[in-house]
């Protein structure tokens, strides 16, 4: 008797190290994949490579039916650094940009760690706007039934959340340990802090600070890639320089910074009546260039002429209270190149010199108008 029950006893305790063995190479396996989910984020170079991979890669890695990232973006800073990178925000349908997280869930007012449990309309449908319609992979994701919701903190401030969607109602449940979840939000947080630190650093070197336009260098840069796409598609490019009016005179009768306000007025107007390909730059001084892809010079003197009726009025309210009337001259060039021309180099400074005699005929027949080359 006392050794069946010994061999039973030894029996019981090999399937419990079988199991315990098994449960061990499974965290292994869990960890690994963590841990390889995590070095994809932390190996993206920029912020746009960053959304692809939390969008796309996490959903894929861990099979989601639905999956959302909200990051908070009161000033839009973010959406203005995607669209400097010749990025649209409608590439990033999961992506759920808020000026206020706020009234987004129930959760989000105590939300210091990732939360599971049931999905319910009422408190998630805003994290889960798409439940009826296909996600950018193409599945289907409406009958949620269970979600993990992780929060997204630096410097102890809910900068997002992650929000994971299954419709397994057990996927995602309130007894499950949390620690892994926990430190996908800590390196995700890290990841997207770095890549929109790097976009900025980025931006900061193309960027003038008084206007926020691009600058120079990046003008310079830009036409080259405007000149190669358009020699590639047997496209027109124009270029619209645009000069203020009389900019010595506001700076020598109201001081430097009333020049300074001018040229941010200026800019601002000129940038509202802009389309989305357009390509803007401060030239230097009271220079402005827009390049106008795919337009040719007829078609863009009906834009240069919203511009400039534009910039007229209303009178700009300088800061020791004058008004003044800006207006702009604008000179207006195209350019088409033959498949067999090799130097862009010199194809821009020549639509660049054209552009400007054109600027200079409009300042010579009185200004506040628009000259074609």
């Amino acid at each position: 008797m006392a050794a069946r029950d010994l061999e039973a006893e030894n029996r019981e305790l090999r399937s419990r190290i079988v199991a315990l063995v098994d449960e061990a190479s499974a965290n292994e396996r869990l960890l690994k994949r963590s841990q390889d989910r995590e070095l994809e984020l932390l190996k993206a170079d920029n912020l746009p490579q960053l959304l692809d991979a939390i969008c796309t890669g996490l959903m894929t890695s861990y099979a989601l039916e639905s999956m959302t990232l909200l990051l908070w973006d009161p000033q839009h800073e973010i959406r203005h650094l995607l669209i400097a990178d010749h990025r649209r925000i409608e590439e990033f349908p999961n992506v759920l940009f808020v000026d206020s997280v706020v009234g987004m869930a129930p959760q989000f007012n105590t939300f210091h760690k990732p939360w599971l449990g049931p999905y319910m309309g009422c408190d998630h449908q805003l994290l889960f706007p798409y439940s009826n319609g296909p996600q950018s992979n193409g599945s289907q994701h409406g009958g949620l039934r269970s979600v993990a919701l992780i929060p997204l903190r630096r410097q102890d401030r809910l900068q997002g959340s992650l929000n994971f969607g299954s419709t397994d109602e057990k996927r995602f449940t309130r007894h499950l340990g949390t620690d892994f979840l926990a430190h996908l939000g800590v390196i995700t947080s890290f990841a997207i802090e770095n890549s929109i630190n790097r976009a900025r650093l980025v931006r900061s070197g193309l960027t003038d600070f008084l206007t926020g336009w691009h600058n120079r260098r990046y003008l310079h840069a830009r036409l080259k890639e405007e000149l190669a796409r358009a020699q590639r598609q047997g496209t027109s490019l124009t270029c619209l320089l645009i000069d203020l009016d009389r900019f010595k005179e506001i700076n020598d009768q109201h001081g430097h910074l009333a020049g300074d306000a001018a040229l941010r007025e200026a800019a601002q107007r000129v940038d509202a009546h802009l389309r989305g390909s357009d390509a803007a730059a401060r030239f230097g001084g009271d220079e402005f260039v827009v390049l106008a892809p795919d337009t040719a010079p007829d078609r863009a003197a009906v834009l240069a002429e919203r511009i400039r009726a534009a910039v007229c009025v209303p009178p700009l309210e300088l800061p020791n209270g004058a008004r003044v009337t800006l207006t702009v001259s604008i000179g207006i060039a195209g350019i088409k190149l033959s498949r067999d021309e090799a130097d862009l180099k010199a194809a821009s400074e020549r639509l660049l010199a054209e552009a400007d005699s054109a600027l200079y005929r409009a300042k010579q027949r009185g200004r506040n108008r628009v000259e074609l080359a």
